[in-house]
């Protein structure tokens, strides 16, 4: 996987967290560096470490799947990508007021279960974990910091354009697997 293809994928993926990032800025009503930190470290550092588990975790079956490894693959991206798309279309923005830790771990957990299912296509795509990991987490940071501070200004609208772009994004990726493997 090219490291284009690994940075678009890290920006399909952080659009769950861009998305909770606009819900949490919405909500507070003055913007501070320390909660704008922990919004970005939250959600960069969850999106960093779910596709390393998600690749240990399938390593170990790797090689028993290796001749559909591309339509793995596929399937979670485009299950992934159909599922944010799907969500895309609530307006509401479902976030418990405030920057309890509790409730950004609930966060950074909720927005980062399909980057588990990423890092287990990852084993199949040979793809370095440790680069595409880091970069998942750097992307997802920045992202997810500036849109907890444009929340208040951009409305829940941003938040269903995020998660569409975002879904529309790992289809695309999905589809691009398959077809490099069946006919490249």
């Amino acid at each position: 996987m090219s490291l284009f293809s690994i940075l678009v994928l890290a920006f399909g993926l952080s659009m769950d967290a861009f998305a909770a990032s606009i819900c949490q800025g919405l909500q507070i009503k003055e913007i501070k560096l320390k909660n704008t930190l922990s919004i970005g470290l939250c959600f960069g550092i969850f999106q960093a470490f779910m596709p390393v588990l998600g690749y240990l975790l399938a390593s170990s079956f790797a090689n028993s799947i290796r001749a559909v490894d591309h339509w793995v693959a596929f399937v979670l991206l485009f299950i992934i990508g159909f599922q944010m798309i799907r969500e895309s279309r609530d307006p509401s923005c479902e976030i418990n007021k405030g920057l309890s830790l509790k409730d950004l771990i609930s966060l950074g957990i909720a927005t980062s279960i399909d980057a588990m299912a990423v890092g287990v296509s990852f084993v199949f795509l040979d793809v370095n974990i440790v680069n595409a990991s880091l970069i998942i987490g750097i992307t997802t940071f920045i992202l997810s910091s500036f849109a907890f501070n444009i929340g208040s200004k951009l409305g829940t609208k941003s938040k269903q354009i995020s998660e569409l772009i975002g879904g529309l994004i790992l289809m695309f990726l999905g589809f691009k697997i398959l077809i490099e493997h069946l006919f490249l």
